[in-house]
């Protein structure tokens, strides 16, 4: 059982839908320190339920029963009120702004705690543990291409397409249907595409769709057993 180091940020309002996500984020700022403090400024208007600094030490910043301000605009399976319904956890990173670093093992674990509680205790289903991207694939990147989405997957934390399958692209296989069946928003599906690399296909930064692209988002299709 992990211990929460309360630290109150003053950003928060009420639900306006039931909690079913968790929406991982990384601060993109220099230290943990920075991101604390302006996590709980009273003038920065944003906040999370979370914060874990790279040495695993947790924060809870917003009561989970309350609305914290993390995910800003964005969408999920329909919803665009994802603040509504989600708890957000930052990780200290520095993030794209600052030299990205790899999340270390710690860190990791705490996550990995954090999350197994938050699950059990608001039954959230696999399918609704997100990164910020996968949320706002047209203004987010984190938490990025060196998050550990596999390990996470395999806690039954997030999805992963353990058993991609090979498929032929086609008229009746069309990504943009596809990754919207996912949950995902197309409006700039390159974007999208990108956004869905980063988590299943780390590998590869572009928005190309090739034959393992395919498979993977197949691969997610079938564990969901979504029909398209």
């Amino acid at each position: 059982m992990l211990n929460f180091h309360k630290t109150p940020s003053p950003h928060f309002n009420e639900r306006a839908l039931p909690l079913d996500s968790i929406i991982l984020h990384y601060t993109d700022m220099p230290t943990a320190d920075e991101a604390l403090a302006w996590l709980c400024h009273p003038t920065s208007q944003v906040s999370a339920h979370y914060l874990i600094d790279e040495a695993g030490k947790t924060y809870r910043l917003v009561e989970d029963e309350k609305r914290a301000w993390h995910a800003g605009e964005s969408f999920w399976q329909g919803c665009t009120d994802i603040n509504s319904c989600s708890l957000g956890i930052e990780l200290s990173n520095p993030g794209h702004s600052h030299g990205y670093q790899p999340f270390p093992e710690a860190q990791i674990d705490a996550l990995l705690q954090l999350c197994e509680q938050l699950r059990d205790r608001w039954d959230i289903p696999k399918n609704r543990i997100l990164g910020h991207s996968d949320i706002a694939p047209r203004r987010k990147q984190d938490p990025g291409h060196l998050f550990p989405w596999e390990k996470l997957a395999r806690e039954g934390l997030g999805l992963w397409p353990f058993s991609p399958n090979p498929v032929i692209a086609s008229n009746d296989n069309p990504v943009e249907k596809s990754l919207a069946t996912i949950g995902y928003e197309t409006i700039s599906l390159p974007h999208t595409i990108r956004a869905f690399k980063r988590h299943f296909q780390p590998h590869q930064g572009d928005d190309r769709v090739d034959e393992e692209t395919h498979s993977l988002i197949q691969g997610l299709l079938d564990s969901l057993k979504m029909p398209i």
